[in-house]
Formats: C-alpha cells, structure tokens, sequence
C-alpha cells in the first residue's frame, strides 16, 4: 500500500499533478513529510494538503477488522486446513488427525532417538498417492546433517505399503517426489528459504521438513545475542512458509543442558527438580530443548520424543505440548 501511487487515488487533477511535479509519485513519499513542509514543497495551501493527506491515508492504510471477522477468518483457515495423518494411531488421536497444516510442529529429544526415522517417515507418507492415504505431492527436505537416507526410506515404504512399493518403477516415482537440500552453511540456508515461497507453488510440495534447525545455528552462533537476533528472522520467515502455503512444517530440535534456574521439563531430563534442588551436583545432566524460548513461542506443536528402558525393547512415548 505504501507504494500505491498518488495519481490512483482520485485526487483533484490539479493537485494530482503539483505531487507529480514536483515528484512526488507515492503515498510513502507524501506520508513521510508532514503537512507544513508539504505547503512548502507543493507551494499549496494548508487545506488543499490536509484534504490530500486525508485522502492518501485513507486509501493506503488497511481497513480495520473486528475481534469477531478475525475469528471468523481463523476458523475458515482450520476448516480449508487440513493434517498428515502420522499412522501412530495415539499420536493421529492427539494431533485430531495428524500434523496439522499451516502451522509449526516441533521434534524435540535427544540424539539417536528417532527425529530423522519419523521424519523419513513424514516425507514417505506425504508423498504417497491420495488413494493410499497420501498427499500426493512434493516434499522440501532440507537435511543439515547429512542424516537423508534414500535406502531406509524406501525400506520403510516397502514394508508398509508392499503392494505398491513392488509395483515396477513407484519406488522411482516415490522417491523423485522428494526434494532434498543440504546447506553447507547458514547463509546457504537463509539463501534456500527466500527461493522456497516460489518452489511451495511452482512443485506442488505438501510438506516441508526442516532437519535439524538446531543444528544449523548453534553450528555457527553458538549461544548468545548474536544467535537470537538471527534466528528472530529465521523463525518468522518459517513460519510465514507454514501460514501462506497452508502446508505442514515439520522442524527438528536437539537438547541442550539446562541451567541452574531452568527446571525440569520431560523425563528424559534423568531427574525430578525437587531431586535437582538435593542434588546441587547433577544440574549438568538435565535436557531442555534448544534453540530458547523465542523457538518455543513460534512453535505451535512440540513433540517430545522420550525413550523409556527397562523393558525387553526400548519403547519410544510421545508427549504433546501446545505451545500456541
């Protein structure tokens, strides 16, 4: 809107064209000075700006929405919306479907306990056909680690869906539908986010997988300001993906030591904070997610991936924490 030009606005024609002498072209131009140094510039009287300003502002602000239209709006976004159903029948009954579209959904835990594995198996599901319960469409794969792999994909596929996996060339057709990136730095990836509103459309992707974030900052930022501020912008930019696409967006996270003041969040934190607060020695040893609480906050859905021993087989729990 700011750059609307002034001779659109209907504007008497002789002011219209004293603006555009004195080139004067947008109302972000117009809007920028104030009224006595328009009278200067334009050499008009104060009533001739005042009744052009009114009508610049008029035309290039955005019309206000009532409380009620932005719900309205919202609820209309959730039922066009949609999700991927997981095929872990608990995890489908808590996420009411599945991961959902058009927001963030956050793997958390730590290393080795299956965030690639689930994510392959997004990737794998999201490009299926509709008839066998896909999307079928295109997945973005950015892999930071270099964790990508096509065989253990394939593999999967062919266990869960025999039939058609031991069809001749849909294997081929399964895996050509994935796109994977792998940025050797941050500014490669920054770079790979900007081209991806473009691809969203243009390749028909329904899912976009991000693995693992946490990677990809703290490689090169470590902790500090530094880091947040950059991932200020990361954050906000995913998010827009996730909201204009109205596509699931899937994102891992990795666990970092907490601090003294942070308490216990998830059971794979090995202890209890009243056990921490007896034990002054073993705060070293207590998880959180990474990347901090400005993640936290734009992260819609958390799924924390805790492993639990004891029994013959190491069983995997998923806890779910709506974050917004």
């Amino acid at each position: 809107m700011a750059n609307k030009l002034i001779n659109q606005m209907g504007l008497p024609k002789s002011i219209a064209n004293v603006f555009a002498a004195r080139n004067i072209t947008t109302a972000k131009e117009a809007l920028s000075l104030t009224e006595f140094e328009l009278m200067e510039v334009l050499d008009v009287s104060l009533a001739d700006v005042t009744s052009a300003i009114a009508r610049i502002s008029e035309i290039t602000c955005p019309p206000y929405q009532t409380a009620l239209t932005l719900m309205e709006q919202r609820v209309q976004k959730e039922h066009m919306g949609g999700h991927l159903p997981t095929r872990l029948k608990g995890l489908d009954n808590a996420l009411c479907g599945g991961i959902p579209f058009g927001v963030l959904t956050e793997l958390v835990g730590p290393a080795g306990i299956g965030k690639t594995q689930l994510c392959l198996k997004l990737a794998l599901l999201a490009s299926l056909p509709t008839a066998y319960g896909g999307l079928g469409g295109r997945v973005i794969y950015i892999d930071v680690e270099s964790k990508f792999s096509s065989k253990r994909m394939i593999e999967m596929g062919s266990k869960s869906f025999p039939d058609m996996f031991y069809t001749k060339g849909m294997a081929q057709e399964m895996a050509g539908r994935i796109l994977v990136l792998q940025p050797a730095s941050l500014s490669e990836f920054t770079e790979s986010l900007q081209q991806l509103k473009i691809s969203l459309l243009q390749n028909q992707v329904k899912l976009l997988i991000i693995d693992s974030m946490a990677a990809l900052i703290s490689g090169e930022y470590g902790q500090g300001t530094a880091r947040q501020h950059l991932l200020g912008w990361h954050i906000s930019f995913i998010k827009s993906l996730a909201e204009f696409s109205r596509i699931p967006v899937v994102v891992t996270n990795q666990v970092r030591s907490q601090t003294r003041d942070e308490a216990c969040q998830y059971s794979f934190q090995g202890q209890s904070r009243e056990k921490a607060v007896e034990d002054h020695t073993g705060y070293d040893s207590h998880l959180v997610a990474a990347l901090g609480i400005h993640w936290a906050h734009a992260v819609t859905i958390r799924l924390v991936l805790d492993s639990k021993s004891g029994l013959p087989n190491i069983c995997f729990s998923l806890k779910m924490i709506k974050l917004s």
